[in-house]
């Protein structure tokens, strides 16, 4: 009993060098009750947002005259936020790291009234598995949110570790969203870049040349069917004929799975599959403002499709190319027009309808640039992406486990 005491004083993971348990202590021991007021006259300009403590240089609106009633906010003070939500079922609290500042006066807050590393305490008072248990014991509804019974607050217990551990813990996570920011910023730029190129690598308002091009192409584009430049891939097979035999699917569900073609075998599917045996485009049918389009340049030996997906290929056209122009804002609305069905989750087009849509397109050689440029850009978003996700799933389990 005594070692499995000892066990629950303890984070599943630890920095090297730290071994003690951490102490129990009351939060009656850690902080107090912050009522102190702007009575130095901050300005609005130093409104504090609760629930991203960020400065809000604009103010919350409220009245110069209310100023010096708003509350003061330290270094290292925390706010309650009583909104709840499926993260946070009876709020939370939020770190002050951004500077003194003044917040509205009707959330409460408290000072630390011992030596803290606020690094720590930023993630530490802000975790739902750390506050859930005291939160339970410290809250009441109210109007608008919960409220915090800030006596019943410092009744509770937390475990708390040193504060050489504490700089530890505190430093790892700011690293960490030090690089979630990152590739979070990169990400965004990309995206913003993207956004601008395809409206000027494009042309525009009836143009017949857009805004951008690569050196040496002059020509105007041309406007053509989708029908004159790709054929539909209309080979067909019943994997229920060979019911052991594997197949690789491109289906909606792996397409709104990152794209990831999934491995199946054939008694798993119960109605025809097209084949796909060639570099094609694949063009769902359903609720077509979804953009499902899949760009296959190398299928998988023995890949099928569902048959929601319109398959087509080209020997005339880059089929990356062929792709940006699918998913234009233009294209979609002409699709959604010409869709049909019960519910607007439910209208399909027909194939033929997608065969129908029209493009501008330029020579294949300028064809394959654009698509070649906009390929690169979407390796490098996907990149930061995966990035984004693994570094966020990485800080969420390590606040469970690095957490008593």
């Amino acid at each position: 009993m005594a070692e499995q005491h000892e066990k629950a004083l303890v984070p599943q993971i630890r920095f090297t060098g730290f071994t003690d348990p951490w102490e129990q202590r009351k939060l009656g021991e850690l902080y107090q009750k912050n009522d102190e007021r702007n009575t130095d006259g901050l300005g609005s300009e130093r409104t504090l947002s609760v629930a991203s403590m960020t400065f809000n240089s604009a103010g919350n609106g409220a009245d110069d005259s209310s100023l010096p009633n708003y509350k003061r906010l330290r270094l290292g003070d925390i706010a309650f936020e009583g909104h709840t939500n499926k993260e946070f079922a009876y709020g939370r609290f939020v770190l002050n790291d951004a500077g003194n500042g003044i917040m509205s006066p009707r959330f409460t807050c408290l000072r630390p009234i011992v030596e803290q590393e606020y690094s720590f305490w930023k993630y530490f008072i802000h975790s739902e598995k750390v506050m859930r248990p005291i939160l339970v014991n410290s809250t009441k509804s109210g109007t608008m949110m919960n409220e915090l019974v800030v006596e019943d607050f410092l009744k509770q217990e937390i475990l708390v570790p040193s504060l050489p551990e504490q700089r530890r813990i505190g430093a790892f996570f700011d690293r960490l969203d030090s690089l979630i920011t990152l590739h979070q910023r990169k990400y965004d730029k990309l995206c913003v870049l993207k956004k601008s190129m395809l409206d000027k690598m494009f042309p525009k308002g009836g143009s017949l040349y857009p805004e951008i091009r690569f050196a040496g192409f002059t020509d105007p584009w041309e406007q053509r069917k989708l029908s004159s430049t790709c054929e539909q891939l209309s080979r067909t097979i019943n994997p229920l004929e060979t019911p052991n035999e594997e197949f690789t699917e491109y289906s909606m569900p792996a397409f709104d799975n990152n794209e990831t073609a999934e491995t199946v075998i054939g008694n798993s599917m119960n109605s025809l599959r097209k084949i796909v045996d060639r570099p094609c485009l694949l063009v769902n049918k359903l609720n077509v403002r979804k953009k499902r389009i899949w760009h296959v340049p190398r299928p998988e030996a023995n890949a099928v499709c569902s048959s929601e997906f319109v398959p087509f290929s080209s020997h005339s056209s880059d089929l990356s190319f062929i792709k940006i122009s699918l998913l234009s804002e233009r294209i979609t609305a002409y699709l959604e027009s010409c869709s049909s069905g019960s519910s607007n989750s439910q209208k399909r087009v027909t194939p033929e309808i997608i065969m129908s849509s029209e493009i501008i397109a330029p020579s294949l050689a300028e064809q394959r640039r654009i698509g070649a440029f906009f390929d690169r850009l979407d390796s490098l978003i996907t990149l930061h992406q995966r990035k984004l996700e693994l570094l966020r799933n990485i800080k969420k389990s390590m606040l469970d486990k690095m957490f008593v």
